[in-house]
């Protein structure tokens, strides 16, 4: 949540229409509510779906001045990381609009408030701290799994629903996995100070799981102690206590929690705690439901143009078009074939090509060869094969990941007796798990075959 804010008298940009309430309607879509705050760059108001009566929240963000900052780049990766990082406790983003002057995020709304808010009252119950602290690092270990480090982590960016639980926000800090330079570390300083980790204070390069442990860390302290575990008027003087992890813990701590903040807070990232170890802290897995830990939401994609957005000779009103679902293809006739073609693809648009979670090819193997060399692959990944009518082979894994056994349909369609289409698709497990297994296995497994395309769809 945005602080410092106004709280009446805002004007209502024109690009809303007038309403008989004397709202406005954003885009014919969502109905205006009440102004909640702003920043530099963006104000936030309430706002509820029209159609689905939903409450949202809609942050618009002045495409001039971000433009003219230099910031194109942070707000991309804002969308980028969102798009990853769908769960139970994290902000989501719903869809992304705009026109010629503003971006809009379309977010969930919480209205609890910020956690910030409630520990300013005063130090928290140790099973109410416990409850926010493991909704928390759940989180933050689903956006490690995805490669995300948030990087500002902070009791003013969670935020609490309307039945007491955590949403972490606010990712505009956040780095992606391939922010890291050739040493493997991230090297940009950010962070608020009070929860900033020993190491980005040095500049040295840092990780950026590591340095999100240590935010996780101050954030307990100070959801039982009620105050900062690092505080003083001199910002030197509070750096050089961060550096020797120099802090003292009020004597209501409970030793079990002195030890897992101690190894939380370890100025020395390569021997701080990991987030496998805090989940198997018995202080921590006290009331903890393990099959949170599977809460992620397999959801559609954020609706979202870049190209569109960030274009300054863009004129629609709209960016954003309705993402219709693929139907499943059975006899494939010319038409069929016109419709998978690059030119009439339109998912392109909404996700980018490692993302999709069906892959499609042609070859002029015969079928026998290519299911041969399916097969081949499965075996290599350890994946049990059964072949099915129609062409269709399911391979499913052994071993249960994150959401449950990946699963991968291979199905061949006969175009010609000499020319068939191939469509890989995941049907279960893990949307990350996939595109990893898709990348670094079954696309170099399937080399041989590839030699023979004749056209690749995507």
């Amino acid at each position: 949540m945005l602080r410092d804010v106004r709280r009446s008298g805002e004007h209502i940009p024109l690009l809303w229409s007038n309403t008989r309430s004397g709202g406005g309607v954003l885009m014919q879509k969502y109905e205006l509510g009440k102004f909640l705050g702003q920043g530099t760059f963006a104000k936030v108001y309430h706002a509820r779906n029209l159609a689905t009566g939903m409450s949202v929240a809609i942050k618009m963000i002045d495409k001039e001045k971000v433009l003219k900052v230099g910031m194109i780049e942070q707000i991309k990766r804002e969308i980028s990381v969102m798009r990853l990082v769908r769960h139970p406790h994290i902000v989501q983003l719903y869809e992304v609009m705009a026109t010629k002057t503003k971006i809009y995020f379309v977010i969930e709304y919480v209205k609890g408030g910020e956690l910030f808010n409630k520990v300013a009252k005063g130090r928290l119950k140790e099973d109410v701290a416990r409850k926010y602290f493991q909704q928390l690092i759940s989180a933050i270990d689903f956006c490690h799994s995805r490669g995300v480090y948030h990087r500002d982590l902070k009791p003013e960016n969670i935020l609490l629903d309307e039945n007491g639980n955590l949403k972490v926000s606010d990712f505009g800090l956040s780095a992606l996995a391939e922010s890291k330079r050739q040493d493997g570390l991230l090297h940009t300083t950010c962070g608020t100070p009070a929860y900033v980790a020993p190491e980005v204070i040095s500049r040295k390069g840092y990780d950026g799981g590591k340095a999100d442990i240590w935010s996780c860390g101050v954030i307990l302290y100070v959801l039982l102690a009620g105050y900062l575990p690092f505080h003083d008027s001199n910002l030197m003087e509070m750096y050089r206590k961060i550096g020797k992890a120099e802090f003292k813990y009020p004597n209501w701590f409970p030793t079990e929690v002195r030890r897992l903040i101690s190894k939380m807070l370890d100025p020395n990232p390569s021997t701080r705690i990991t987030i496998a170890k805090i989940m198997e802290n018995s202080w921590f897995r006290r009331g903890y439901d393990s099959k949170a830990r599977r809460g992620e939401m397999e959801m559609a994609e954020p609706a979202v143009n870049d190209g569109d957005i960030f274009s300054p000779s863009h004129n629609s009103n709209n960016v954003v078009e309705a993402k219709k679902e693929e139907e499943k293809l059975g006899n494939l006739n010319a038409f069929d074939i016109i419709s998978l073609s690059p030119g009439f693809d339109l998912s392109g648009l909404f996700e980018e090509k490692e993302q999709k979670k069906e892959v499609r090819f042609t070859s002029a193997q015969p079928a026998k060869i290519i299911i041969s060399k399916l097969e081949d692959v499965a075996k290599s990944l350890r994946l049990k094969v059964v072949k099915k009518d129609g062409g269709l082979l399911k391979m499913e894994g052994s071993k249960d990941g994150r959401k449950g056994v990946l699963a991968i349909d291979a199905e061949i369609f006969e175009i010609t007796s000499t020319f068939h289409l191939i469509e890989l698709k995941k049907t279960g497990g893990d949307t990350l798990e996939y595109q990893k297994t898709m990348k670094q296995h079954i696309r170099p497994g399937l080399k041989d075959i590839k030699r023979f395309l004749l056209h690749k769809v995507h």
